[in-house]
């Protein structure tokens, strides 16, 4: 192809290298030049002008594309019309996207005027998604070189999987006190997961999480159904855990446990009767994208998915939020900067194993017990949320002069939950997180609120953040909004250690360097105790 400028009686027949305006005549970018624009860039004063012109044996633009992406396109895949030089590729239905990398590479080798571009291989598309384009740089390209284009495709060198329609059984375990707003909010994500994937759920069990139980369910959905999901009350931790025992006792198999996505790493596949099982990671109770669904959209569509499989999955295996799948929750995320971020003190507790006098109030270094914890929420500029209940009045002035806001819990005597609650419920609609933190440890740094702060990102998987020491979780815990509804659903005299399990794979430990994250003061003996540390 020759390129070039040129006079204009030497234009006529040439390919337009640029768009060009002739008074009200307007001569397109690519437009092979006729007699007519020449005469109207004559009127204009126009004596020269840029073009391509072809030689023999070249391909124009549009051609070449369209060739191109005829030997491209496999199954499931249409090609629309060529336009400037290019073509896109559209998928006839939903699916899974099949690549063959080495094709694409080939093509893109053979010439820098052949571009090839695709999604990602195994992306989970809907019917007329855009998942490829072929673009011809120049006007005009060697057809020697599209024909070894044409052979790198070799037949195709994408095609999609369309989703089989599926009979799904969802079983969901249980342990006491486990909030039935979790379950229920599990199975609305995971029917709109299948719903995009032309499934639904045939069956839901919500039974005991408990081997031989779950063993017996296994048996029955692997008899009647196509794929089974299975959620734990508790996160799978090793193979001998509950759900994969259960699948061993159910006469089936585990191919892989773990997987080298994040979030998403504790996935178990196993296979009960030919009929594949998932033990669903924590994260798969949202919406959010996550390994779970890397796995899920390849067996709805009929890909095999196997521990090579699983394993082969680490690079882009980091997941962060993605743009073509927006979430539905308030707010722009590109506009945020930070997150809003408060604390929830607990300190309305009966102090019953401290004796007469109420822990909170105790000194300590000159202070309450209580202001220390305060002051050091304060320092790490949190807004802060003090529960109050038994001996309500004493907790206030040992607190005066503090800016906090102070809720009661009338119910204290039974117990923490009640205060958790009360917590939570008064926190600002705006709040993106908070810290629930125990009035009674005075040992605890606002250099420790500040790094578990700044290790916070729920869209990156970070949406609870634990101090550890030595192996031990301690104190406070930083819990992302998501999960506020579960903190004030938890009954009785318990804490939130329950959902820690529960969603594993959100929890980023944040080790750290003493035992102050430890450090309660239960007793009159603790609180000596840790006095004679010289601890603040």
């Amino acid at each position: 192809m020759k390129f070039g400028p040129v006079a204009l009686g030497d234009a006529l027949g040439a390919i337009a290298a640029h768009t060009l305006k002739a008074g009200d005549h307007v001569i397109r970018k690519g437009g092979v030049l006729a007699a007519g624009d020449i005469d109207a860039l004559e009127r204009a004063g126009i004596a020269s002008l840029v073009v391509a012109r072809l030689e023999a044996g070249d391909i124009g633009e549009n051609e070449a594309a369209a060739r191109l992406a005829r030997a491209l396109a496999g199954a499931g895949l249409r090609c629309e019309e060529a336009f400037t030089g290019r073509v896109n590729l559209f998928t006839e239905t939903a699916g899974v996207l099949r690549i063959d990398s080495a094709v694409i590479a080939a093509m893109n080798a053979i010439d820098e005027g052949i571009t090839v571009a695709t999604l990602p291989a195994f992306s989970a598309v809907e019917a007329g998604r855009m998942v490829g384009t072929v673009k011809i740089i120049p006007y005009g390209i060697a057809g020697a070189q599209v024909a070894a284009a044409e052979m790198a495709a070799a037949g195709g060198g994408m095609s999609l999987a369309p989703f089989r329609r599926r009979e799904v059984a969802l079983v969901q375990t249980i342990t006491p006190g486990f909030a039935a707003k979790i379950l229920d909010k599990t199975t609305r994500v995971t029917e709109a997961r299948l719903a995009a994937m032309g499934a639904r759920i045939s069956r839901e069990w919500r039974i005991a999480h408990e081997e031989t139980t779950l063993a017996d369910t296994l048996r029955q959905a692997g008899a009647l159904y196509d794929l089974i999901i299975v959620f734990g009350a508790s996160a799978i931790s090793d193979r001998r855990d509950v759900i994969p025992a259960a699948i061993a006792a159910a006469g089936g198999k585990i191919a892989h446990l773990g997987m080298p996505v994040d979030p998403g790493n504790l996935l178990l596949l196993g296979h009960i009767a030919g009929k594949a099982v998932i033990g669903a990671p924590g994260c798969a109770r949202s919406p959010k994208e996550n390994g779970f669904d890397m796995v899920l959209s390849r067996l709805m569509a009929g890909i095999p998915v196997d521990s090579s499989t699983i394993a082969g999955l680490g690079v882009g295996g980091l997941l962060m939020e993605i743009s073509s799948r927006p979430q539905p929750r308030a707010g722009n995320l590109a506009a945020k900067t930070s997150p809003h971020l408060a604390a929830v003190v607990l300190a309305a507790g009966r102090s019953t194993r401290f004796g007469a006098d109420n822990k909170l109030v105790a000194s300590h270094a000159g202070k309450p017990v209580v202001r220390h914890v305060i002051e050091a929420l304060a320092a790490a500029a949190l807004p802060v949320v003090v529960v109050v209940g038994h001996q309500a009045k004493a907790v206030r002035d040992a607190l005066d002069g503090l800016a906090v806001t102070f809720v009661e819990n009338a119910n204290y005597a039974d117990g923490m939950a009640g205060s958790l609650r009360c917590g939570i419920g008064a926190l600002e609609a705006s709040c993106d997180g908070a810290f629930i933190v125990l009035g009674d440890m005075p040992a605890i740094s606002a250099d420790l609120v500040r790094q578990l702060a700044a290790r916070f990102s729920p869209d990156e998987g970070r949406a609870i953040i634990a101090p550890v020491f030595s192996g031990k979780r301690g104190h406070p815990v930083l819990w992302a909004r998501r999960y506020f509804d579960e903190l004030a659903a938890i009954a009785g005299d318990t804490g939130a250690r329950h959902l820690l399990g529960v969603h594993h794979e959100a929890v980023d430990d944040v080790a750290w360097r003493d035992d102050s994250i430890l450090l309660d003061v239960d007793t009159p003996q603790a609180l000596a105790a840790l006095a004679g540390r010289g601890q603040d």
